[in-house]
């Protein structure tokens, strides 16, 4: 897959969809062949960090911290920040539910121990496991914006179908930096499975509108 193919794909998405009266997302869709999804290594299951946000990344952050003065400086920089002495006491259904409230969690260095030792045979498996942070502000900040500028690719739900899809922009944004977005998520699958051979087709679209396969201008799916 070349740029030029992908960015001829993006104009043909703009020509072949009617205008509405919201802004809609562009997404993409990969397709696989000769790839055994039933087997749990080959399935797909990448996070991905956008050079340019998509305004779809994780919402709502949880921090686990124990620098007294870090949590002070934190708060209202995620939504809840979780102190290293009160994760003992969070058992699996607590932790269960924390997973599903939230999108993605950060934690101080040297309190990524304790996560592992308590929350990780719930955390893991979902995803969900923090990554770590130093306790200063500027790096906090940092850490949330690469969250809000991510995604993560996975065929994991439902059947283990042979595609993965992602919203990789928005349809004000301008081709270029939809085209980085769509290389980053394609090279990050790309990795994971090993070789093009095992990619049948690509194809990008507009929430309401007709899919593009990239590398054949206009045709639709």
């Amino acid at each position: 897959m070349e740029k030029s193919q992908v960015v001829s794909a993006l104009k043909a998405m703009r020509d072949t969809s009617k205008q509405r009266k919201f802004q809609q997302s562009v997404e993409l869709a990969i397709n696989f062949r000769g790839i055994d999804f039933k087997k749990a290594e080959n399935r797909i299951d990448v996070n991905v960090t956008f050079p340019y946000s998509t305004g779809k990344g994780a919402a709502k952050t949880a921090l686990f911290a124990k620098d007294k003065s870090f949590i002070s400086l934190a708060k209202g920089l995620v939504s809840r920040i979780i102190e290293e002495s009160e994760i003992a006491s969070i058992d699996k259904k607590a932790a269960a539910k924390l997973a599903e409230e939230f999108d993605a969690f950060l934690a101080e260095g040297p309190v990524m121990l304790t996560v592992g030792k308590y929350l990780g045979q719930v955390l893991a498996p979902k995803g969900k496991m923090p990554k770590p942070v130093t306790p200063e502000i500027p790096a906090l900040e940092q850490a949330i914006r690469s969250l809000k500028a991510g995604v993560r690719l996975s065929n994991k739900k439902g059947k283990f179908m042979p595609v993965v899809h992602a919203v990789v922009g928005k349809e004000a944004m301008p081709d270029e930096e939809l085209a980085e977005n769509i290389f980053a998520a394609y090279n990050a699958v790309l990795a994971k499975i090993g070789g093009i051979q095992n990619i049948r087709s690509v194809y990008i679209k507009l929430s309401m509108g007709p899919a593009i396969k990239v590398g054949e201008k206009g045709e639709q799916k």
